[in-house]
């Protein structure tokens, strides 16, 4: 798989820029590699007239909508900001509710689906937080005051069959069992 394509498929479902260096160690090439491939992606999306591009600064890259769409997207935005939440952000936000913290990777398992959009609908909402673990690289995330006061309730351990379900291994071994699979 080229070099470029791994980009843009790490890209993509990131919820924020990516470093060089974060996508050096993920694709396993020098950074070197990594920067020419990532400035060549820049131009050539740049040059397509596409509704995404990939933007730089610094050493981070990300992908973004157009600028050219820009009003489009703020309306779509603030659609999905004010409106109701729909059925796979409430099941994602119960998710990270009873299991949080929870990285993306293990909610992305447990709902069969890349929740990169939801996860960000979820965070421009003000419901949940993320929190990176500089050891594993990874975000995880867990719901905000604002969620638990908006419930009504005055902790998290309060929500209907809490202690139950939060400590209910069931997707802990599914998870674990996932991860064997993927080793083998």
């Amino acid at each position: 798989m080229p070099i470029k394509s791994k980009i843009e498929s790490l890209l993509f479902i990131s919820a924020k820029p990516m470093t060089v260096k974060q996508l050096s160690g993920l694709i396993k090439k020098d950074a070197k590699e990594i920067k020419r491939a990532g400035d060549e992606l820049v131009e050539e999306y740049k040059n397509k007239n596409r509704g995404i591009q990939i933007i730089k600064n610094g050493s981070k890259y990300q992908m973004v909508s157009s600028p050219e769409n820009a009003k489009l997207v703020r309306d779509f935005i603030k659609d999905e900001t004010t409106g109701e939440l729909s059925r796979p952000s409430m099941e994602t936000l119960t998710i990270i509710a009873y299991r949080g913290p929870i990285s993306k990777i293990d909610l992305d398992r447990i709902r069969g689906v890349n929740c990169s959009l939801i996860v960000r609908n979820l965070l421009l909402r003000g419901l949940i937080e993320g929190k990176t673990d500089g050891k594993k690289k990874e975000t995880y995330y867990t719901v905000t005051f604002d969620f638990i006061r908006f419930l009504g309730i005055n902790d998290i351990s309060e929500l209907p069959d809490y202690e139950r379900l939060n400590k209910d291994d069931t997707l802990d071994r599914m998870l674990a069992g996932e991860e064997n699979d993927n080793r083998a």
